[in-house]
């Protein structure tokens, strides 16, 4: 189609010559990235201080679990209604809100001074960080043609790495300079600097000044797709719903456990503070970060060679399994050194293992069913990890050590392989 008359004559598009040549697409990627890096920068944060805030505060272990399922409650119900959110009001509109909102409720952990208030405020930030995802997503969707949306997926989804990473070596710095209510009112501004820049660039590809009709023509040079979505009552009687669905619950669960608790256990076992844990967080995130890398090379690598799709993601999955288990061992080494590395492998190993599991929905279900798919995926992992957030904290609180959680952390993508291949023992598209 051609580009309408007035938006040729649009005074921006002279300003802004520059995207001529098609980079408008990805300054767009490049603000959905640094989104996902602020949404996991204000999720860890709290991590991150907390053998600070135990000081000051004195919460249990039980207590702590608490306010960490707070945040995962709400972030798995809110990740159902996100999308729909997303499509009612539109990105430009429903990414502000997510972002606005929770940034300002970072902003309100500062004023936070016991455990009821932690949970309130941890209770309201899952509910704001559950858009970023599904607006995300929408977004790629908007403005990248099906043949580049992996990879610019990819490279806003390496922001939640990025994002830990940052937090680890900043959020240290902020609160022992300033104090750590400072940490959640810095991370909390840049979440609203990143809206000043998101509101005037962000319209759709056909309502955008800035665009070029080389631009324009090769983001919609996809045939058209059927657009009607599949409601949940239909894709629920698939086994391969369920083994998705029943692997998200299993290894997410795990993946959040590290999230909160990696400084926590570090503290309670080796005596790292804030002052000590920004390197041993930071090598964590980066192993995490190859991890992804190598895990979804794998799995491609075996199919380049004439592997099956079944047993090139299976045996992709079950090699991240097999690098997990080792981190039963952490709890019982005495060097922190060996238990950050242990748990790096871990963490590397499960983003190798969330690739493929990710890949296995449009391996196994058509295009217009992989975001409801996805969508009760990241529903079933969030309430994972709310009661094993809940569950963990009661049990460490119990046992005064990690022996038993961690035992579980590296037994679950064992089992997740075994249930996976169970339900779904051939790998093969569902004609719905």
């Amino acid at each position: 189609m051609p580009v309408e008359p007035d938006r040729i004559a649009h005074p921006a598009a002279t300003a802004t010559g520059m995207w001529s040549n098609g980079g408008l697409r990805w300054l767009i990627c490049a603000l959905l990235f640094f989104a996902t890096t602020i949404n996991y920068v204000d999720r860890v944060t709290m991590s991150v201080l907390e053998s600070a805030l135990q000081k000051d505060i004195g919460w249990t272990s039980s207590q702590w679990g608490y306010i960490n399922a707070s945040f995962l409650l709400t972030y798995a119900f809110g990740s159902l209604f996100a999308g729909w959110m997303m499509d009612k009001l539109g990105v430009r509109i429903g990414f502000s809100i997510a972002l606005i909102s929770w940034s300002l409720i970072t902003a309100v952990h500062a004023l936070a001074h016991n455990v009821f208030q932690f949970v309130l405020v941890r209770f309201a930030l899952g509910i704001g960080e559950s858009g970023n995802f599904p607006g995300a997503i929408k977004a790629t969707s908007e403005w990248f043609p099906k043949k580049d949306r992996a990879l610019a997926t990819g490279v806003f989804n390496s922001g939640s790495n990025v994002g830990q990473i940052l937090a680890a070596a900043l959020v240290p710095l902020l609160a022992l300079n300033f104090g750590w209510q400072a940490a959640f009112l810095a991370t909390a501004f840049v979440g609203l600097l990143w809206v000043f820049f998101w509101w005037p660039i962000y319209r759709r590809p056909r309502e955008h000044p800035w665009i070029s009709q080389t631009e324009l023509t090769y983001i919609e040079s996809d045939p058209p797709d059927r657009m009607e979505k599949i409601p949940w009552r239909q894709l629920l009687p698939y086994r391969q719903t369920w083994a998705f669905a029943i692997g998200k619950f299993l290894t997410d669960s795990i993946w959040w456990f590290y999230v909160f608790w990696f400084p926590k256990f570090m503290n309670s076992q080796f005596g790292m503070d804030i002052k000590t844990i920004g390197k041993p967080m930071v090598t964590v995130y980066v192993l995490a970060t190859f991890g992804s890398i190598i895990g979804g090379w794998e799995s491609s690598w075996l199919l380049a060679r004439g592997w099956s799709t079944n047993a090139a993601r299976k045996t992709a999955m079950l090699t991240c399994a097999l690098c997990v288990l080792p981190v039963i061992a952490a709890p019982r080494v005495a060097n922190p050194w060996i238990a950050v590395l242990l748990i790096g492998l871990a963490t590397a190993a499960h983003q190798g293992f969330s690739c493929n599991l990710f890949t296995l929905t449009s391996d196994m279900f058509p295009r217009r069913a992989v975001g409801s798919i996805v969508g009760l995926g990241t529903f079933t992992g969030g309430m994972g990890g709310f009661i094993l957030q809940v569950s963990a904290g009661i049990i460490i609180e119990w046992t005064h050590n990690y022996l038993a959680i961690f035992a579980l952390a590296g037994s679950s993508y064992i089992v997740a392989v075994l249930i996976i291949q169970l339900l779904v023992p051939r790998i093969e598209m569902i004609d719905l």
